[in-house]
């Protein structure tokens, strides 16, 4: 029996090198002469960098950047020739800030653009930042101001000239462009000039699991600020913030596909010529996703939750398109499956497995790594020949 292991990370217990593991080691417990290939993936979000360096031919930058709230947070950038790979989760993530201290409205992006300013004197000419996991909601402004850009203040209603000192990059005495969604009212006019000449000759990819636009019903404050921590009825004040933003910046770019991404910072990268591509293709491809799937008899893939949102560029839904590309069946294992039938199968989910069904939630998160082994040799009883 030939199968190959590639699963998302596990949200909060198990990355996605830990989870193939987990997996690997339940299966052999069956089928000990099974071949196993094994790939982990991510959608751009935590782990992006865990995962590529696994693959990618290259040396690991240690930074040490401002974390969303200010604190001293160290991350890394993957080097490999003139190519950098970023993971913007580790400046701005939201697993960075515990959920008691979460201040999403005054969470800043700043950390990636000092990420992004280290890979460039690094001598990076083309930079691919994966985009998924954010704490933030700031369209990407703190990341502006750390690469150069300035700010106006003064309230947007009275016009009034708060001057532009650029402390910190980008404050100003009526808003700054470092101090979160909060930062962005009170600002009347924005100079992104800097910003783009500090990255002048640089290529941008972008790449994320969503193609939301910034602003709006489907926009980043409306689809995704409430797991960030913006209560709702905060929502019509954040996006308002951002919409004021984007009018000084570039009201168009916020309608782009993947502009929501990452609480906004999708629509800052776009302001700096980025392309935006999916994370889980990119990864995909890096990982030999396709011809390692054409090489066996069986797909396993997983995540936390496998739920609705795994349907839109997430890491199973780009998984059981290549193996049905291939013409191979794949099998989900998670800690939850809130999902029905008809949907997987919609997805090309041949079956699934939750955790939390075979070992109790409280056992799945005590001893995630036992759990999903055991799962996984559950899982051989009956996919293994």
């Amino acid at each position: 029996m030939r199968i190959l292991i590639a699963p998302d990370k596990f949200a909060g217990t198990l990355t996605a090198v830990e989870a193939a593991a987990a997996i690997e080691e339940g299966w052999r417990r069956r089928d000990p002469g099974a071949e196993v290939l094994v790939a982990p993936m991510a959608d751009g979000g935590p782990g992006f960098i865990d995962v590529l360096s696994a693959v990618v031919d290259g040396t690991l930058l240690s930074v040490t950047v401002r974390g969303p709230l200010g604190e001293d947070t160290p991350a890394t950038v993957l080097l490999a020739g003139e190519t950098a790979y970023v993971e913007t989760a580790q400046a701005c993530g939201l697993h960075l800030v515990e959920p008691e201290d979460r201040r999403p409205e005054e969470a800043t992006t700043y950390g990636v653009g000092q990420l992004i300013a280290a890979a460039v004197d690094a001598g990076a000419k083309r930079i691919i930042l994966g985009l998924g996991g954010s704490g933030t909601n700031d369209a990407g402004a703190g990341m502006l101001a750390a690469l150069g850009a300035t700010a106006v203040g003064g309230s947007p209603e009275d016009g009034s000239d708060g001057g532009a000192d650029g402390e910190r990059g980008g404050r100003s005495d009526g808003g700054r462009l470092d101090g979160g969604a909060a930062g962005l009212v009170g600002l009347s006019a924005v100079d992104l000039e800097p910003a783009r000449d500090r990255v002048a000759g640089v290529e941008f990819v972008a790449a994320s699991d969503v193609e939301n636009p910034m602003l709006g019903l489907r926009g980043a404050t409306n689809v995704f600020g409430k797991q960030k921590g913006i209560a709702d009825e905060r929502k019509p004040a954040v996006d308002g913030w951002l919409t004021h933003f984007a009018e000084l910046a570039d009201r168009k770019t916020a309608d782009q596909k993947g502009a929501g991404a990452a609480g906004g910072l999708g629509y800052a990268l776009l302001l700096l010529g980025a392309e935006r591509v999916s994370g889980i293709d990119l990864v995909a491809e890096l990982t030999g996703l396709k011809q390692k799937a054409a090489q066996v008899d069986l797909v396993l893939t997983g995540e936390g939750a496998f739920d609705f949102q795994s349907r839109d560029g997430k890491v199973i839904a780009g998984v059981a398109k290549v193996a049905n590309d291939a013409l191979r069946p794949c099998v989900v294992l998670a800690g939850k499956v809130l999902i029905g039938s008809r949907e997987m199968r919609s997805m090309g989910v041949e079956s699934a497995y939750a955790l939390v069904d075979a070992v109790g939630e409280e056992q799945a998160f005590a001893d995630p790594h036992g759990s999903l082994a055991t799962v996984a040799e559950r899982v051989a009883r009956t996919w293994a020949r």
